[in-house]
């Protein structure tokens, strides 16, 4: 049986089963997108409830894992040539378990390219400028007298959501098939109702967008990955 001992996160975390995969993580955008994938892919996990405060994140068992101290993260027992693998950052991850089990990463090359295209514009694009979003518009940002901040993000999710509502015209999914491309950019789609921002940028406006959501949404292991670990102990 695979020792997980090593790893240092699992002396806070104790793993029960070492032959599946762990995950470490929380139900926000970023941690949804990867037990989504887990459920999708059929994957054997085991979910670790690590929540964003600092008292869990930035903890030194959970910095061994991630020194960025970001949920998610995950350890692979069985990894390249079957040793042990440890990996952060949603992108990332979603690239591994895409190769590892062959499915939701393009039927071909240039479809694999299409929807590393598409991964790329969610992670360094439409997550972090709804992320800030967020910030300026219900959390600590939005006391911020100043609206020019606040302005900026909703401009640019704005830009970003007519992007992706364009380009899902004849579209049920971004990169053609389902993808971990969809997994990726839904989750943050959902955080707009979170952040009670749907109206100001315009989200209902957005026939294609706002179906894409129901479309994801209604998938029985985008509802099973959702809550992946629960929010409550």
């Amino acid at each position: 049986m695979t020792d997980l001992s090593e790893f240092a996160v699992t002396k806070r975390w104790p793993v029960e089963d070492p032959s599946k995969l762990q995950l470490f993580s929380f139900p926000t955008p970023n941690g949804r997108k990867i037990g989504i994938a887990l459920e999708e892919m059929g994957l054997p996990y085991e979910a670790h409830r690590v929540t964003v405060s600092d008292a869990d994140v930035k903890s030194p068992e959970f910095l061994s894992l991630n020194p960025n101290n970001k949920i998610p993260a995950i350890i692979d027992p069985d990894g390249p040539h079957g040793k042990p693998l440890a990996l952060w950052e949603s992108g990332a991850i979603l690239i591994y378990l895409a190769e590892k089990t062959g499915k939701f990463y393009g039927e071909s090359g240039t479809g694999k390219h299409v929807v590393n295209q598409w991964l790329m514009w969610q992670m360094g694009g439409l997550g972090p400028m709804l992320g800030q979003l967020g910030f300026f518009y219900k959390f600590a940002g939005s006391k911020i007298e100043d609206p020019r901040p606040r302005e900026r993000y909703v401009g640019e999710a704005k830009r970003l959501l007519g992007v992706l509502d364009g380009q899902l015209e004849g579209k049920d999914w971004i990169a053609g098939d389902y993808s971990i491309a969809d997994m990726a950019i839904v989750p943050w789609l959902m955080g707009l109702e979170f952040y009670g921002a749907e109206e100001v940028v315009g989200l209902n406006e957005l026939a294609r967008v706002s179906a894409y959501i129901e479309r994801f949404k209604a998938r029985p292991a985008v509802q099973a990955g959702l809550n992946v670990p629960p929010r409550e102990g």
